[in-house]
């Protein structure tokens, strides 16, 4: 059997049998067709770890990040093993080959609070201060306000953020229902009346009885506020303003890393931030040294000892 026959039967058992979600399969489409590519004319039983070893290293010639390097060879594993599983082959190349890649371990960047006062200062500055508020510019305003409030207050996801539904939202119990990785559901409560009257103020803006859309963040177009558009309003004020390099996720670990400043119990922001292993969220725990040389400077009882002449 050729590559190419495998991988479509493969493609098949993550579409039917696997039932993956359509953005895990794009990524699978991805990293699988670049396969394919270097070995378009292999037969699959010819392929051998030295083929895989020749490979990985060319991944590291084009400078993939070990992060991107570690997905594709996840993705290429899941292909063998299933080849070996259904019986295409006689034995994976991946069980006679070692590679032991390791991430250098970087602290998540985040938004200072001073940072983000700054961005909803101007946004409410320029949504108190706007003269034609029936203008579809205005909507367009308290969209983008309501999407950067909601990333701040709740430390969702971009891409659950993009996605997120009318009925998952109830304004007047201050909650929003959120799916996550896996389908995983998680509540997360709203609890400051500016962020809600803000809410409510955008509901009546664009979610009339004309609307169908079963989204809540909508485009000027009356589509759902895609994920890339979501970075492009950012990206927008953060010119303004002339601030740093700003994404979306900036504010998820601003919203984990200050929580943990104030003293809020490391597993009730794993809870809110969807994480299946409390190790991925103590990574927050590195970034708050800046608080602790604050709280250390502050509180702590040497401060009032004085031994000097």
């Amino acid at each position: 059997m050729t590559l190419e026959e495998a991988i479509k039967k493969f493609k098949f058992h993550c579409t039917y049998e696997k039932n993956l979600s359509s953005k895990t399969l794009r990524a699978y489409d991805i990293d699988i067709n670049q396969f394919l590519e270097k070995f378009i004319t292999y037969k699959i039983e010819k392929i051998s770890k030295f083929d895989l070893k020749d490979y990985v290293e060319n991944l590291y010639i084009y400078s993939y990040k070990i992060k991107t390097i570690k997905r594709k060879i996840a993705v290429l594993k899941a292909f063998f093993n299933y080849l070996e599983f259904e019986e295409l082959i006689d034995i994976n190349p991946f069980r006679k080959l070692k590679l032991s890649l390791k991430e250098p371990k970087l602290l998540p960047k985040t938004l200072e609070l001073k940072e983000i006062k700054v961005i909803l200062k101007h946004l409410y500055h320029l949504k108190n201060n706007f003269t034609n508020k029936e203008s579809f510019s205005y909507k367009l305003l308290v969209r983008d306000i309501v999407s950067i409030e909601i990333l701040f207050s709740t430390g969702i996801r971009v891409s659950e953020l993009s996605n997120l539904k009318k009925n998952e939202i109830n304004i007047k119990l201050g909650v929003i229902k959120i799916f996550g990785k896996g389908s995983k559901e998680r509540i997360i409560q709203i609890c400051d009346k500016e962020v809600l009257n803000l809410l409510k103020e955008y509901t009546k803006l664009f979610n009339s009885e004309k609307n169908t859309n079963e989204y809540f963040l909508l485009n000027r177009f009356n589509k759902n506020f895609s994920e890339q558009c979501i970075r492009n309003m950012l990206q927008k004020y953060q010119r303004e303003l002339g601030l740093k390099h700003i994404t979306p996720h900036m504010f998820r670990h601003s919203f984990a890393t200050l929580l943990l400043e104030e003293g809020v119990d490391i597993r009730y922001i794993q809870n809110m931030l969807g994480h299946a292993s409390i190790s991925t969220t103590q990574i927050y725990t590195k970034v708050t040294v800046k608080h602790q040389r604050k709280l250390l400077n502050a509180k702590h009882p040497r401060r009032n000892f004085n031994f000097s002449l």
